[in-house]
């Protein structure tokens, strides 16, 4: 079997368990749009629309961050039961498909929630971009895909530890900044339309470039750390 079949087996695996329990989705889903509510509710959006076009960015990417993160060690969690992890260790399949299959199922799951928030998004703060907004298709992804490749790096990382949940996020936080900063500075430039989010689409790309192939690169380490 090719390389690109053992990552289609995983991938299809994590999605035929998210479809049957909806734990990552739902979880996401609900903490993102409390994010969104409860920020939309400290301040009135329609009063200050130039403000709100200014931080809405931010506040969509944080919303996804932190919802991301409430997935990503359940994704892990699953592969702890009846030693799933110990016969991927025995596998002749290449630990890196696994990796890459997890990352991949983050990155749908991530996506699927940021779909259904961005129009609930745009409601809740009217926004009206003044950039162009297509190019919101290739910042989201790239972003998303960004948080998503670390995040799933580090939450295997951090599997066994006692205290994964509190230390997923400080690792993650620290090597994301980069990214995030990215993604916030590409979002605002569109919505605002008062500069160009080309520089910072091209940081976004590279640190994906980079981060992708250090965490496939090493992954095999994780794995077969005791």
């Amino acid at each position: 079997m090719n390389y690109a079949h053992h990552v289609l087996t995983h991938l299809r695996k994590d999605l035929r368990l998210e479809w049957r329990t909806k734990d990552s989705i739902n979880g996401m889903l609900f903490f993102a749009l409390l994010v969104v509510v409860v920020l939309a509710m400290a301040f009135d959006p329609a009063s200050y629309p130039t403000m709100t076009r200014q931080i809405s960015g931010g506040l969509l990417c944080v919303a996804v961050l932190f919802a991301a993160m409430t997935a990503l060690n359940q994704s892990w969690a699953r592969e702890t039961s009846n030693n799933v992890l110990d016969a991927h260790r025995l596998s002749a399949a290449p630990a890196s498909a696994l990796f890459v299959g997890k990352a991949l199922a983050n990155f749908l799951f991530v996506m699927a929630v940021e779909v259904v928030l961005a129009p609930i998004f745009t409601i809740f703060y009217n926004l009206h971009p003044l950039g162009e907004t297509w190019k919101l298709l290739i910042i989201l992804p790239l972003g998303t895909w960004a948080l998503v490749v670390n995040g799933t790096f580090f939450a295997a990382l951090s599997l066994r530890s006692r205290n994964r949940e509190t230390l997923l996020p400080l690792v993650l936080l620290p090597i994301s900044m980069p990214a995030l900063l990215a993604m916030i500075q590409a979002s605002t430039a569109v919505l605002t339309g008062e500069f160009e989010p080309t520089l910072w689409i091209k940081v976004l790309v590279a640190y994906v470039i980079v981060f992708t192939t250090t965490c496939v690169l090493l992954f095999q380490t994780i794995l077969s750390a005791d």
